[in-house]
């Protein structure tokens, strides 16, 4: 029966590797993008772990190279055009509101005649007016079913432009599916979730399951049985009364982990279930960009701090000015004093300046 320890491990060493953009985006099935930059995005900062020589903005610099789509999965990012084909054509009464589908329609072939487009060029051809958006704020009404239709599957981002999204056609094959290709679909779907996570707890492979409703929402109501079936292919555990999960091709008593420190994206895999995250390093961990100032305890931006197989801290970075600057904190309250931590918490900063395509000073 293997250990906490062992499952532990297992997160640490399952995650990492050295590749290239395409096949890290392929393995990972799907990248979460955030547009805070401090000191890079978040998809930036997950992929400079996964992918050799990476730097800061590749992967929008090279999006239009890459076999590859933004698009929601269980939060809005990058997805493997494998996995795009999974989700898509979005079916269903309530995806777009009624009352646009003939704007949506309008503007499908206004787009399609322009080949790729600006939202502005959109609004200046129809001027839709303004919405009060979910912040409380106005935006275009254009903006707004702009991202209706690219959910839909109607449009594809083609490229971004000043990160800005411009805007194409996309074409999907034929939407009627029998149960049993809807099903294989969905098992996929789950397969890709639970892999991109694991290990991960009972009650964190079902809430992250279900959030696949925002993927394939024309198929919601298939989600539980989804996960039944999910939790008979995965093998698991019980460890301390909680049941893990993880790949049934894995094992938790694998290799240790190496003597490396890694600075993590608020949003990696390793990070993103605050539960899991809780269980296995014994402190909890909180984003607090959108925290008041006096009431943060790690940082507007911090990243996890790994060391070998265990999570001991944080640490704030800033690229500002072109100088580079960690701040690090500690759950015991100070740095290991082991030489080797040492040497390997300067060498990611190295290559964190390396990624940020930082001079030394």
């Amino acid at each position: 029966m293997p250990s906490l320890d062992d499952i532990r491990r297992l997160a640490v060493t399952r995650q990492f590797g050295s590749t290239g953009l395409a096949a890290a985006i392929d393995s990972l099935g799907f990248v979460q993008a955030d547009p805070i930059r401090a000191p890079a995005r978040a998809q930036d900062l997950t992929l400079r772990h996964r992918v050799e020589g990476y730097r800061a903005g590749d992967l929008e610099r090279l999006y239009k190279t890459l076999p590859i789509e933004e698009d929601f999965f269980i939060n809005y990012g990058f997805v493997s055009r494998r996995v795009s084909a999974l989700m898509h054509p979005r079916e269903g009464a309530g995806l777009l509101p009624s009352a646009s589908n003939q704007r949506a329609q309008a503007v499908l072939e206004f787009v399609r005649d322009g080949g790729e487009v600006h939202p502005r060029q959109v609004d200046a051809r129809f001027a839709h007016g303004q919405v009060t958006n979910y912040w409380g704020g106005k935006s275009s009404v254009t903006t707004r079913l702009l991202e209706l239709m690219h959910y839909k599957g109607l449009l594809r981002v083609a490229r971004r432009e000043a990160g800005i999204r411009i805007y194409a056609v996309h074409q999907h094959g034929a939407g009627r599916l029998s149960a049993a290709e809807r099903h294989a679909r969905l098992d996929a779907l789950v397969d890709i979730v639970i892999r991109k996570y694991a290990p991960l707890p009972a009650t964190s492979v079902s809430s992250t399951v279900r959030r696949l409703r925002h993927a394939v929402p024309q198929w919601s109501n298939d989600i539980t049985r989804a996960l039944t079936r999910a939790k008979q292919r995965f093998a698991h555990a019980v460890i301390d009364g909680d049941t893990w999960y993880w790949p049934a091709d894995e094992s938790p008593r694998g290799d240790e982990a190496p003597q490396v420190v890694r600075l993590l994206a608020p949003f990696d895999p390793l990070v993103w279930d605050r539960r899991k995250f809780e269980q296995l390093w014994d402190w909890p961990y909180r984003f607090e960009a959108y925290t008041p100032a006096a009431k943060r305890k790690h940082g507007y931006y911090a990243l996890p701090l790994l060391w070998r197989d265990r999570v001991i801290g944080w640490a704030n970075v800033s690229g500002s000015a072109g100088a580079l600057t960690v701040a690090a904190g500690y759950v015991s309250g100070r740095a290991p004093r082991d030489r080797a931590f040492k040497t390997a918490f300067e060498q990611d900063v190295e290559r964190m300046r390396a990624f940020l395509s930082l001079s030394r000073r």
